[in-house]
């Protein structure tokens, strides 16, 4: 297809497609005279994860840029490229504690991880977001909600597996690749909406009458 089907395709607009092209986020069409290229599968699929990435998770096209390299690469292992997109997704951010609930709450993940048998690499943000969560928790006088943690990690670990079955239904590495991270992005979403609509309707339950 040429940029213009590309664009209906897609639903991105032609100036937005040419910008992402100079910046390197997408490849190149291939040539087919002096001033036309041609567009495939490939660059709707790119298109989309580009858009999930800048629009959804709010991501910097220079980040955005270091997730497609890491997902582009033929001696990256996948496992490796996900765990990079993941880092890049990650908000770092540091939650107000005292230092004696960061040191309970550091404790209590690190029980967690090694009783669990959860293969996590040391540096990743995702734990230390867990660590300030939970430290905040008992700072802020709300020890029940850090007690249930481990019931929180078997409901996530067996969403989570069902998550990683279904994308690997996908054929490809590249679609697999794509897939891990649009499912990381909209899978937040997901659950929170979940979350707050289960809230509503036990609350409902509990606290209303009639």
């Amino acid at each position: 297809m040429r940029i213009g089907e590309l664009s209906k395709a897609t639903d991105v607009p032609v100036p937005t497609i040419k910008y992402y092209l100079r910046e390197g986020l997408l490849p190149a069409g291939e040539l087919t005279s002096p001033n036309q290229a041609s567009y495939g599968e490939a660059h709707v699929r790119r298109l989309r994860l580009i858009r999930a990435l800048i629009e959804l998770a709010q991501v910097p096209v220079a980040q955005v840029k270091e997730i497609l390299e890491s997902l582009d690469s033929d001696t990256e292992p996948l496992h490796e490229q996900i765990g990079r997109a993941h880092r890049a997704l990650t908000p770092t951010r540091r939650l107000n504690a005292t230092d004696e609930a960061r040191t309970a709450a550091t404790a209590q993940v690190t029980d967690l991880i090694t009783t669990r048998g959860w293969k996590v690499d040391p540096e990743a943000p995702a734990l230390a977001t867990l660590i300030d969560t939970i430290a905040a928790l008992h700072t802020l006088g709300q020890p029940a909600l850090a007690a249930h943690l481990d019931t929180y990690a078997d409901a996530v670990e067996r969403f989570t597996a069902l998550e990683i079955e279904a994308v690997t239904a996908n054929p490809t590495r590249d679609q697999l690749a794509e897939s891990v991270v649009i499912g990381t992005i909209l899978g937040e979403t997901l659950i929170s909406s979940l979350r707050l609509l289960a809230q509503e309707s036990i609350s409902a339950d509990r606290w209303t009458s009639g």
